[in-house]
């Protein structure tokens, strides 16, 4: 725009009732809203063609305000979005603030509302928001690692035909300790905060060693609780352990104990309250969701590395 008719314009504004102001500003901000997105979008651009994996692509123009690039090698044209869970979702000027709305845990229906959207979009924007991070964990334990079950109750929520009696959302089992209605989770953690959350189908000894095998070096020190099924599966990796009798009110001897990991399960359940119960075959994703809100204790992730995650992981 030309200086002449951007002064025409400023004595437009000048000439906007209050109601009009407030309109206007809402569009402005939608507008930085959308910019600063697209610009944490394309600060992602592949390296690498998504589809052939070919490293010879030039730029070939824009496409819904995202540049867009062409491979010499198939012939194919893609951007930042091709082949992550992002692709084909609209409304990316609201992306930033839903990054947002996921570092604050906020439940569908408020982010919904704050972001006035439709409750089927918050809630699948969520699942395409967590893929990523909830594939994204430790490879490897080093020095002294800790380890422990945790249960989480069996839940059906969003699933209309059920094969027991229904129960209010966040309930209890109808039976006392540890049952088929209980999901267990092994929790693994080594002192520096590198974190696992793994879903076993079950605590036995063989079942915890596979889970901890490809996480546990031979040189690490496993502490765990007085689990019975958590000992024999150190013995069977041949990693050194230590058992801690919690139960008996032993919480540390020496160097040993299991804090860190009790600590951690209990921040984690804590955060989980508020959804009032999670969807089984969506609890991976509220454990890495967790994972990368954790992974910076007092400091909160920022919006841009929530999308950048979303999209690469």
């Amino acid at each position: 725009m030309k200086r002449p008719k951007l002064h025409q314009l400023m004595q437009a504004i000048a000439r906007l009732s209050w109601r009009q102001r407030r309109v206007l500003q809402a569009q402005l901000a939608a507008l930085q809203a959308r910019e600063a997105s697209i610009e944490t979008i394309e600060s992602q651009a592949p390296g690498r063609c998504p589809h052939c994996g070919g490293t010879h692509f030039v730029k070939n123009g824009f496409a819904r305000g995202l540049q867009r690039f062409l491979c010499r090698g198939c012939a194919r044209t893609f951007n930042a979005l091709t082949g992550t869970p992002l692709s084909k979702l609209h409304l990316r000027g609201k992306w930033l603030a839903y990054a947002q709305a996921i570092d604050q845990g906020l439940s569908i229906p408020q982010v919904a509302q704050q972001l006035d959207i439709a409750w089927s979009t918050a809630f699948r924007w969520r699942h395409r928001f967590l893929q990523l991070p909830s594939q994204r964990q430790a490879c490897a334990l080093h020095g002294i690692a800790e380890a422990d079950e945790s249960y989480f109750l069996e839940s059906c929520k969003g699933q209309r035909a059920l094969a027991r009696k229904a129960r209010r959302r966040g309930g209890k089992a109808s039976q006392r300790g540890v049952s088929k209605q209980q999901i267990p989770v092994l929790m693994a953690r080594d002192r520096a905060g590198a974190t696992a959350n793994i879903i076993v189908a079950r605590t036995s000894a063989a079942e915890l060693s596979a889970a901890l095998a490809p996480l546990l070096p031979k040189d690490t020190v496993l502490c765990t609780d007085s689990s019975s099924s958590l000992a024999a599966a150190a013995q069977l990796l041949g990693v050194q352990h230590h058992s801690i009798n919690v139960s008996a009110g032993i919480r540390v001897d020496g160097p040993w104990h299991v804090q860190n990991v009790n600590a951690y399960v209990s921040r984690l359940r804590g955060w989980m309250r508020r959804f009032k119960g999670v969807a089984t075959k969506y609890l991976a994703s509220y454990l890495g969701w967790f994972r990368m809100l954790d992974c910076t204790p007092g400091a909160a992730p920022q919006p841009a590395s929530v999308l950048a995650l979303a999209m690469h992981g």
